[in-house]
């Protein structure tokens, strides 16, 4: 029987020496991890996990810091048969109020058998909640002894089926805590199996290099199940060390020889313009083959910035790609760049605006490039619909729908939720997009649409452009629209945050960052706040929290 655990059982005997994983951290030498070494070290969180009562079936939520730790305390409750289901650390970046309540939200509706976490992490965060955590087992990290014991013959997770839940993913949105999204064994394989096929996965010849958290879907799934499952090694660093030197994906991936690497839209222009030249003297990238752009929409001019950035250093226009993913399809809807070069469209901005439809430029008229995520992985199949279920024809604009045999069982302990969710056996995304030559364009989330004097404005296409100025920074611009009771409708606000000081500097920024949206999106854009770093409320997974940054907005203009 096919599941988790009997797929890392049978690398563990058949390819016990092969070292699958190699941990970087920033200052020290690389860790390699062979599967003998990650098994019988998982095998010790397994072990503490039975011998305190934890049952197949049990969630496990883990708040541990990137390491190597919440990768042994991860498949140490895969081999129990348990639930696990990783949570983001409490950075600079969370805002500690949202957090406890987020987490407590969690806590009420997952109801998890445990927690995993660090003694230090316990006492002065979670027993400093306003009401106590209500879960049966407090794990601490320190407690746990990782002896390399061989492996017994019979585990727990060997005799989890297909249809159990394997693990939970929870998505980063205003509520996203609460939504916790149950995937099968079967589900996981499903994807895995044709999204390695659309990627042409090779374990003899493919090499992972990552960056991205764990506790979000493109870093769990594509960058560490994935590679782990099916053999193909893996480098991995924290994205705390990346942000803080981007540089060293590259050093990392020509070191390694790396193949292929995801990354969000806002990396894309952030390794732009924050490596220097020093920082990759004699590096070689000509070894990747794809670097899919996915989690956020995707943007032309990023992957451009990119590609001009790192060409000289062997870095080829054909490793350009993209995906649109989601944590309820388990990952992968789409994937493009890797049998041909990706797909540009170019539209009629205007009619984009006001009539919901994509097609082709008039001559002379204001254009937009769209960049495809590409055909439907095989066992995936979409749809676009309007407001009432409608189908809609190619090049219209509506709700993304997916079917596939890789969809979630349902958002954990939600059932209503669930529900909403589906319409007629088809996932409703939230996502605005369009197809047009069996080809996945996205335009936005349905919830962060602003609409101005009767035009549908995507805030992502507002802040593409701002961030464009000089001096702000890269992926750290928020646009959305607050109702002006005066003119009834919506007035469209921008906040970014900068480096510059003088008011002067900051005066002229702020007018180009109004003259250059209003000439490229036909919005007048009377409202710019320019903001110090970290300023901005980010989510758990790094995207910009859109509400709660006009929340703050709200609150300071009230003052």
């Amino acid at each position: 029987m096919r599941n988790f655990t009997s797929a890392l059982l049978s690398h563990y005997r058949n390819d016990g020496n092969k070292n699958i994983l190699f941990f970087q951290s920033a200052g020290k030498e690389d860790i390699p991890i062979s599967y003998k070494e990650l098994l019988e070290r998982s095998y010790a969180y397994t072990r503490t996990y039975l011998n305190n009562g934890i049952q197949p079936g049990d969630v496990i939520i883990m708040v541990l810091q990137h390491s190597l730790d919440l990768i042994y305390a991860y498949y140490g409750a895969i081999l129990a048969g348990a639930v696990p289901s990783m949570m983001p650390f409490l950075t600079e970046k969370l805002l500690p109020d949202k957090y406890q309540q987020d987490f407590q939200s969690l806590i009420k509706i997952i109801n998890p058998r445990a927690i995993v976490t660090y003694r230090e992490f316990k006492n002065e965060v979670f027993d400093q909640f306003d009401s106590y955590l209500l879960v049966d087992r407090i794990f601490l990290n320190e407690d746990i002894k990782l002896d390399s014991l061989e492996i017994p013959r019979k585990l727990p997770g060997m005799d989890r089926q297909p249809s159990d839940v394997v693990l939970l993913q929870h998505s980063s949105g205003t509520t996203g805590l609460q939504k916790g999204v149950a995937l099968s064994h079967e589900a996981v394989f499903n994807q895995l199996d044709h999204y390695a096929d659309a990627l042409h996965l090779n374990p003899q010849k493919d090499i992972i290099v990552s960056w991205l958290p764990l506790y979000h879907d493109m870093g769990l799934i594509a960058c560490y199940l994935m590679p782990i499952l099916y053999g193909v090694p893996l480098v991995m660093m924290s994205p705390f060390d990346w942000v803080r030197a981007p540089y060293r994906l590259f050093i990392a991936i020509d070191k390694y020889k790396g193949t292929l690497c995801w990354l969000p839209n806002f990396a894309y222009n952030f390794c732009a313009k924050k490596v220097r030249d020093s920082q990759l003297e004699n590096l070689d990238l000509s070894s990747l083959r794809a670097v899919t752009n996915c989690s956020e929409p995707m943007r032309y001019e990023s992957q451009q910035a990119f590609y001009e950035r790192y060409k000289t250093y062997g870095f080829k226009k054909t490793a350009l790609a993209a995906s649109y993913a989601m944590a309820e399809n388990v990952f992968a809807v789409t994937q493009a760049g890797i049998d041909e070069p990706m797909t540009v469209d170019i539209i009629d901005r205007d009619v984009f605006q006001i009539e919901k439809k994509a097609i082709p430029p008039a001559e002379g008229k204001a254009t937009i490039t769209m960049l495809s995520t590409g055909k439907p992985i095989v066992n995936v199949a979409i749809a676009i619909s309007d407001e009432q279920g409608t189908f809609l024809p190619d090049r219209n604009i509506g709700e993304v729908l997916v079917k596939s045999d890789c969809l979630f069982n349902g958002y954990y302990n939600r059932r209503d939720l669930t529900e909403k969710s589906f319409m007629d056996g088809w996932f409703k995304t939230g996502d605005y997009g369009y197809i047009a030559d069996g080809e996945l364009y996205i335009t936005g989330r349905k919830k962060d649409l602003i609409i101005v004097g009767g035009k549908n404005v995507y805030p992502q296409d507002l802040e593409s452009i701002a961030m464009e100025v000089e001096g702000v920074h890269p992926g750290r611009t928020v646009a959305f629209g607050v109702f002006n009771e005066i003119t009834g409708t919506e007035d469209v606000v921008i906040v970014a945050e900068v480096d510059e000081q003088n008011e002067e500097e900051k005066e002229y920024i702020s007018r180009e960052i109004k003259d250059r949206v209003t000439k490229n999106s036909a919005i007048a854009l009377r409202h710019v706040l320019l903001v110090d770093e970290k300023w901005l409320v980010k989510t758990s997974s790094g995207k910009i929290a859109r509400a709660a940054n006009k929340e703050k907005y709200l609150k300071l203009t009230e003052n």
